[in-house]
């Protein structure tokens, strides 16, 4: 299959990675050129505008973008559009809103797959999980891409109409929030509390066989591994939300009751006017653990 890919950042330049690596081949295109040039040098064919990338690609086409979500989805569509016909696919893999996805779906010439996408850098060995929504037949089609992408075949699925791949993806976000928090807080009173003790191997013994294991307390493991039992320079300052916000909107629309997420993304937001908690000084580390987002040090 070939695809045509926008957008080559990380995440973009995984999707690239990972499809080639499978077999597929991949039209690629950036704003960057240095990204399309070393895109180019992993297999790629280079393109030098969306234009070009669409009429390298086959009669039926299939397009991946992975492109910040908001205006720059929009203005990639409106390029996009009147090039395209029913029967091509556009995938976008970015974080949008799901009622943006809506809107974006309806108006389309394309089949449009919203596809909410987790696992961060560390999906470059080891494939993202990608909760797919959108037409079934449009799905279907791209799933040998998905496939490569993914951790195969069990690490995507479509989860129903337009829109509710990343309104799925919204509430994993969420849940991240809360999970982190409450391993935040556990540390917290561990480094408060009776005993001096070492974190890194506290976490180490905790993801071997108990009931709390987890990729993020993996995380937590080389958090205290890297920077030390007291986290060193790292602050108290979580950042990102906006997933969050719209978790806890959504929850309120539905009035359905959330209030770890809810709490979890209220401590997010006042990490940034105090200062000195232990769990959001980890919450600042872990994001860098699993998204590679920057470290906010102390001076």
């Amino acid at each position: 299959m070939q695809l045509g890919v926008i957008g080559l950042g990380r995440m973009g330049r995984i999707v690239v990675d990972r499809v080639l690596a499978d077999g597929h081949s991949v039209v690629a295109f950036d704003l960057d050129a240095d990204a399309v040039e070393a895109a180019a040098a992993a297999g790629a064919t280079p393109a030098d505008s969306i234009e070009d990338l669409v009429s390298a690609l086959p009669e039926r086409k299939r397009i991946w973008l992975m492109v910040p979500a908001g205006d720059a989805v929009d203005a990639t569509l409106e390029e996009l559009d009147p090039l395209l016909d029913a029967e091509d696919v556009v995938v976008d893999g970015g974080n949008s809103h799901f009622e943006r996805s809506i809107d974006r779906g309806e108006t389309l010439s394309a089949n449009y797959l919203d596809c909410g996408t987790s696992g961060g850098p560390a999906g470059a060995e080891l494939g993202f999980s990608l909760m797919v929504g959108g037409p079934r037949e449009a799905y279907e089609d791209l799933a040998p891409v998905f496939d490569a992408v993914a951790t195969g075949a069990s690490g995507h699925d479509r989860m129903g109409p337009q829109g509710s791949g990343h309104y799925v993806k919204m509430v994993h976000n969420g849940v991240e929030y809360a999970l982190m928090q409450a391993y935040g807080e556990g540390f917290e009173l561990l480094s408060a509390g009776r005993y001096d003790l070492d974190m890194e191997s506290i976490a180490r013994t905790w993801n071997n066989g108990a009931v709390i294991r987890s990729w993020l307390l993996e995380l937590c493991e080389e958090a205290f591994r890297e920077e030390g039992s007291d986290l060193g320079d790292v602050d108290d300052h979580v950042a990102g939300g906006s997933t969050g916000t719209w978790t806890v909107r959504e929850a309120l629309e539905q009035e359905v009751s959330i209030p770890l997420i809810y709490e979890a993304l209220g401590e997010r937001f006042d990490s940034r006017v105090e200062d000195g908690k232990f769990s959001r000084r980890l919450a600042n580390r872990l994001r860098y653990g699993f998204g590679r987002h920057e470290i906010k040090r102390r001076e």
